[in-house]
């Protein structure tokens, strides 16, 4: 496959440092990328201030950048970009697309936590605003590794909330916005897999391209959990961040025997591309590896 227009992206949230999780996230979708012969971006989802820990982002960066993972160009960062989600908001409201919602959370929740229609009692001074979803909003779309996936919108998850009543942006119009600029391409973790049908009804509303979806496997710890959420989740060890790099490699399905005689990062990349198969990608979730004689790559 060679498409030049191919844009992909790895987009992590600046929650703690990157962990083997993402690592497989951002391995995964920079092979795809490069196996395509195009183009790949990183963009740092910091929209959610209570939830950003001081240092992640540069933290972050320096770990992708010690793997070699690092953007084809400028390093986008969603807290600077209040302008144009603003923009998207406002043309929603004007065309009737979206509407400001008072709802409380105990409100919601004794509606079975799906809006379908405001049951506020009174007026909050800092109402949320939602996305419109009528009945029969069932969106049908085919995963790169997932296949086809089918989601009634209105019945299973309702209203969508765009800007949170704390006056933050909500994830879901963020990321539509952003990916709708140049993005080709969405390769993430299947914990995500969920919010594609929303994301598409949103592209929808605001006339913005849908790209295709790959949606990669979780990794997941000893207790079953995704290991990026887990507290036993040790971060990568910057200082040696090959053996965490051949680690994602096996568990997206790769052939162990693909750069196994390299012993530095930048190398050892330009072989996996060249013998990256997005044939052997496995689709089902898989638990943490552990190769007998090869010391653990994170940091303690």
């Amino acid at each position: 496959m060679s498409d030049p227009s191919y844009c992909g992206r790895f987009a992590p949230s600046p929650t703690g440092p990157l962990h083997p999780g993402s690592l497989l996230a951002a391995l995964g979708s920079w092979l795809l990328a490069r196996h395509a012969g195009g183009r790949w971006l990183v963009r740092v989802e910091d929209v959610d201030p209570p939830r950003t820990v001081p240092g992640a982002v540069s933290g972050q960066l320096a770990m992708l950048a010690a793997c070699g993972l690092v953007s084809d160009g400028p390093v986008l960062h969603q807290s600077q970009r209040d302008a144009l989600y603003e923009a998207a908001l406002e043309q929603l409201l004007r065309e009737d697309k979206a509407f400001v919602c008072h709802c409380s959370r105990s409100e919601l929740a004794a509606q079975g936590g799906i809006h379908h229609r405001c049951v506020a009692r009174a007026e909050r001074a800092h109402p949320a605003v939602r996305l419109r979803v009528p009945p029969g909003s069932v969106v049908r779309f085919n995963d790169g590794l997932q296949g086809t996936i089918v989601q009634d919108v209105h019945s299973e998850v309702g209203d969508v909330v765009l800007r949170r009543a704390d006056g933050y942006w909500a994830y879901q119009l963020a990321v539509v916005v952003d990916d709708g600029a140049h993005v080709t391409d969405v390769v993430r973790g299947a914990d995500l897999l969920d919010s594609t049908p929303r994301q598409i009804l949103l592209q929808r509303a605001l006339g913005l391209p849908t790209p295709r979806y790959l949606h990669l496997p979780l990794l997941l710890g000893p207790d079953g959990r995704k290991l990026s959420k887990s507290e036993a989740a040790l971060p990568i060890d910057p200082a040696r961040p090959l053996p965490a790099l051949r680690q994602a490699w096996r568990q997206l399905g790769q052939d162990p025997t693909i750069g196994a005689a390299v012993d530095e990062v930048d190398p050892w990349l330009r072989e996996a591309a060249a013998g990256f198969d997005p044939a052997r990608l496995p689709p089902g979730d898989i638990p943490t590896l552990h190769v007998a004689g090869e010391a653990a790559p994170f940091a303690r």
